[in-house]
């Protein structure tokens, strides 16, 4: 018998963005999910009923008084295995913390005992107002997971934060959230900080070409999708990955060592854990110039002379913002691995190191990884080869019982 669909309620508020949750609608039901839409009465001014039963299949109602003999306001909520709300409006966002029930959606909230997930899209102005924040504030406490609204263009002619996340990134974690439905830990990083670099850093030569490395950022990106699935605010300095910014995390972009450094040290100032996930250039070109080097007929080119770039693992593992942060680094080692993993341990004097080989068709710009997590306290955890959201929650396995 196959096992029963994973019942997901979404819940759509009246915002502009509304429209978007049809996309998100979509990738739900077309990845096996069985979903219910239950949005407000203002939310049926921007996207009518019948649009989201046709693609739910399920019939569409925002009051309580529809089928009062099936109790809706009470079975949504008690059969669902994960309600997300987006677009979350700033008053949805009030009447959830203060736990108001005046239509079907703010009732399925209340008797809901599975995994909430909220998507906020407002006015910037809106979303920073104190009652706002406080209203975010009080519902993370709670356990659920509120993600940060992206930044661009809203209504009009404003731009700014507050815009509703792309749906394939709100997707990912629902995807997430519902993986981790069940386990103990919930959302174990509510109200942390964890700052995150992904990437590879380059380093100019001239205007045309730079010193770089394989690392796609793909890891890193993991790892931050992970951690606001978990409940965390993740600050991400990625450095030329070209991916779109995941959803509920606050996205910093870098192109060199040096300006990944002042970006991480700048980010790390308050957060509780740093990994330090991007492939940051050991050397940089000496000079820089101004103009493309030109090949010249029966010359051969000059010496490319190097300089050291700053070692960020070491500084900020020497220099904590506090003395309790957790600081995890990334080793990508092509032979005698652990060996030279442990030894990169105690020189960088970080509490966690991932240890990973690399080469030319592995790891690097690939969906999976294998790697083994090596600890200041002497303890080494494998990880098995799969995906690299594996890993990246076995990470946050190791951190979140190393913070305060």
């Amino acid at each position: 018998m196959p096992e029963p669909k994973p019942k997901v309620v979404l819940g759509v508020s009246g915002g502009i963005a509304a429209y978007k949750a049809c996309e998100l609608l979509r990738r739900l039901t077309e990845s096996g999910h069985d979903v219910r839409v239950v949005p407000t009465a203002s939310a049926l001014h921007f996207v009518g009923a019948a649009t989201w039963s046709a693609l739910s299949g399920h019939p569409v109602s925002a009051e309580v008084w529809d089928d009062v003999h099936e109790v809706p306001h009470v079975r949504i909520g008690q059969e669902a295995d994960l309600v997300v709300v987006a677009p979350a409006t700033a008053d949805m966002l009030a009447k959830a913390a203060h736990g108001l029930a005046d239509d079907l959606l703010t009732n399925t909230l209340l008797t809901a005992r599975c995994p909430v997930v909220f998507a906020p899209a407002m006015h910037t102005e809106m979303w920073e107002h104190p009652a706002t924040q406080e209203n975010v504030a009080t519902l993370r406490r709670r356990g659920a997971v509120v993600v940060e609204p992206a930044v661009g263009r809203l209504t009009g002619v404003d731009t700014g934060k507050g815009r509703l996340p792309e749906p394939a990134e709100i997707f990912e974690v629902c995807r997430r959230v519902l993986g981790r439905r069940g386990l103990a830990t919930g959302p174990d990083l509510t109200g942390r900080h964890v700052v995150v670099s992904a990437g590879g850093t380059r380093e100019p030569l001239d205007p045309v070409r730079y010193l770089g490395n394989r690392s796609s950022g793909k890891q890193g990106y993991a790892l931050a999708r992970t951690a606001a699935a978990r409940g965390a605010r993740v600050t991400l300095i990625e450095a030329n990955t070209g991916f779109p910014d995941p959803a509920g995390v606050d996205v910093l972009h870098v192109g060199t060592a040096v300006q990944l450094r002042e970006a991480v040290l700048k980010a790390a100032a308050d957060a509780d854990a740093v990994v330090m996930a991007a492939a940051v250039a050991d050397f940089r070109p000496a000079m820089y110039a101004e103009g493309k080097i030109k090949k010249r007929e029966g010359q051969e080119p000059a010496p490319v002379a190097l300089v050291r770039n700053p070692d960020i693992l070491a500084e900020i593992s020497a220099d904590r913002a506090r003395p309790d942060q957790v600081i995890v680094g990334f080793a990508a080692e092509t032979d005698d691995v652990l060996a030279n993993g442990r030894d990169k341990l105690r020189r960088k004097g970080c509490d966690l190191l991932v240890v990973n080989e690399v080469g030319e068709r592995k790891t690097f710009g690939s969906e999976e990884n294998e790697a083994v997590v090596l600890a200041a306290d002497g303890t080494e955890t494998p990880v098995p080869y799969g995906p690299k959201e594996a890993l990246a929650d076995t990470v946050w396995d190791l951190v979140a019982p190393r913070l305060p």
